[in-house]
């Protein structure tokens, strides 16, 4: 009974991870792209007081500009949105793979065999430098300076 309802609660876990809900409205949540790529019109062509172009002109620039890039973003994602969410995935897939099953193993295998190392290089530490430097400071314990000002 207890393991068909963890194998239950198991199966909803993954079910959830794999289906979870996409918000369609909001669709940078996490504000990543906030000041990258948000350009509008006013942040790219503006033109000073006294070098205006005609009024009509700068209303076909504005509507040009906004539609193109619009169109031009739809364009590219409609063609290259899916390719490139598959490349993405696929290295994101690679990068975690050799993190799971080789860096972390291979930081915790150094880590393990480091703390013997320091283990004998402490040792050694204490056993001949310990000696020394505390005869060296007998040695140097009775050294007075003496700071006179000459005239």
């Amino acid at each position: 009974m207890m393991t068909e309802e963890h194998t239950d609660l198991e199966a909803q876990i993954i079910k959830d991870i794999h289906c979870k809900e996409i918000d369609l409205v909001n669709r940078d949540p996490k504000n990543i792209n906030e000041d990258i790529v948000k350009v509008d019109f006013e942040d790219v062509i503006a033109e000073p007081v006294g070098t205006y172009s005609f009024d009509g002109v700068w209303k076909v620039s504005y509507t040009t500009f906004t539609v193109s890039k619009y169109w031009c973003y739809r364009l590219l994602s409609t063609l290259l949105g899916v390719p490139l969410a598959l490349l993405w995935g696929f290295l994101f897939a690679c990068i975690s793979f050799c993190h799971i099953w080789a860096v972390v193993p291979c930081i915790k295998s150094y880590l393990i065999e480091i703390q013997c190392i320091s283990h004998i290089y402490s040792l050694c530490i204490r056993t001949f430098c310990n000696p020394l430097f505390a005869a060296l400071g007998q040695i140097c314990s009775n050294i007075k300076v003496v700071l006179r000002k000459e005239i």
